[in-house]
């Protein structure tokens, strides 16, 4: 298996990736914990960055004096159905703005196509400091070409 298949694929849109779900993220009644889907979102939002040639990690020390990390400053949720043990779930997450000091990203998971969850996550760019600061140029391009792309 390859690095790529395992960190989902970019589309026109933005990012797709496959989970399936396992005992631990169900509680005593076989559905999905509501808080595990964060979990879910959070890994396809960090490998929608991986895909786009973005590592965390490295922006934190590398990207200028100030440093650049993303942290979540808000998150809307609308659970529409719930996932169940041995689901398959796909997390589709798109770039709705990147400029500034936030992103603006759309994530939905479904499962067979029906929508169970649908999230508007909103980044904040801050510096190593916890102060915002404005996500450079070349990456907000990175993140609004990847809306139109393939």
């Amino acid at each position: 298996m390859s690095l790529i298949s395992l960190a989902g694929e970019l589309t026109e849109t933005g990012h797709r990736l496959i989970q399936r779900v396992y005992y631990e993220d169900t509680d005593f009644s076989g559905v999905v914990y509501h808080a595990r889907y964060l979990h879910f979102m959070e890994r396809a939002r960090t490998d929608y960055l991986r895909l786009l040639g973005v590592e965390q990690a490295s922006l934190a020390i590398e990207s200028d004096a100030e440093g650049l990390v993303f942290v979540v400053h808000r998150m809307e949720i609308d659970f529409k159905s719930p996932a169940r043990m041995d689901d398959i779930l796909t997390i589709e997450t798109t770039t709705e703005k990147a400029g500034g000091a936030k992103m603006v990203l759309q994530q939905e998971i479904r499962r067979a196509g029906a929508l169970l969850i649908a999230a508007k996550v909103i980044i904040a760019v801050i510096n190593g400091q916890g102060r915002p600061r404005r996500l450079p140029e070349a990456l907000a391009t990175k993140f609004l070409a990847a809306q139109g792309a393939a």
